[in-house]
């Protein structure tokens, strides 16, 4: 019997089965050279027990068997090299319990591991509303209030693509898109980034957010640019890059969130590889 991995990829936010292993999956989505294209990714590999998932999708109401797609496509893998199990809103549907590594490719599908995902809060309480202030919001995750409150760069991968600046710590930020009124995500996954340089929008819509922030305290969000900026923003501008300090990908749900680290120390090959 063939190795296979079930992967879940993102920003596309599909879930693939592949009998290449997650470098050679990578290699394989990859559309050439870093020089000439961009096209990074989030790979997570995926609990599976045999050629079927070791976990249990989300009730989605019947619209698809995503179960039955999966096991289909992994057991395809046995003679094939890749087949897709779910190619729309996979993200959503799968529980991050379900994550068992983390993988960040450039776009030549040179890609590097990063540290188990480490649990650092879980949440017990959930009324959430608009009109909560950020320290209100530490109070109701059961979180210590920062001594500070210095806003925050995020870079949003799932369950959608944008860029935002936040008076909210990550633990705090996990536990308010996944509980706020309207706006409610069912699983997040983010990077803190570090804002300079701003390459990704302009400087008055920057300094204009900040404003914001600063004027209302109940403005714990502010979105600065839509779409996938991924691409737009190199790996070095992330919080937690080259060791000296935490940060990753933050992956949370209603229940806790956690974080999985940079290594210590990036493969030199990866970080002289383009794109």
């Amino acid at each position: 019997m063939r190795n296979v991995n079930l992967v879940l990829s993102l920003p596309q936010g599909t879930v693939v089965g592949t009998s290449l292993g997650i470098e050679g999956f990578a290699r394989h989505r990859s559309p050439g050279s870093g020089e000439y294209f961009a096209a990074r990714a989030i790979y997570f590999d995926l609990a599976i027990r045999g050629n079927e998932p070791a976990f249990e999708y989300f009730d989605e109401g019947g619209w698809r068997d995503a179960l039955a797609d999966t096991k289909r496509a992994l057991e395809s893998c046995q003679t094939k090299r890749t087949k897709t199990a779910l190619s729309n809103n996979a993200f959503s549907a799968t529980p991050i319990d379900a994550y068992q590594t983390a993988f960040v490719a450039k776009t030549g599908g040179h890609v590097v591991q990063l540290e188990a995902g480490r649990k650092l809060a879980s949440f017990k309480a959930h009324k959430c509303s608009e009109e909560m202030t950020s320290n209100d919001v530490a109070d109701a995750a059961g979180l210590p209030r920062p001594n500070q409150r210095v806003p925050r760069c995020y870079l949003v991968l799932g369950p959608i693509d944008f860029v935002m600046l936040s008076n909210l710590t990550p633990e705090e930020y996990v536990w308010y898109s996944t509980h706020r009124p309207g706006k409610v995500f069912r699983n997040v996954i983010f990077s803190e980034i570090r804002p300079e340089p701003r390459t990704f929008v302009a400087e008055r819509t920057y300094e204009e957010a900040l404003e914001e922030l600063e004027k209302d305290p109940t403005k714990k969000t502010k979105t600065v640019y839509y779409g996938s900026a991924l691409d737009k923003i190199h790996f070095k501008h992330w919080v937690g890059f080259g060791g000296q300090e935490p940060g990753g990908l933050y992956t949370g749900d209603r229940e806790k969130v956690s974080l999985w680290q940079w290594p210590a120390k990036v493969p030199t090959a990866w970080e002289r590889a383009t794109g």
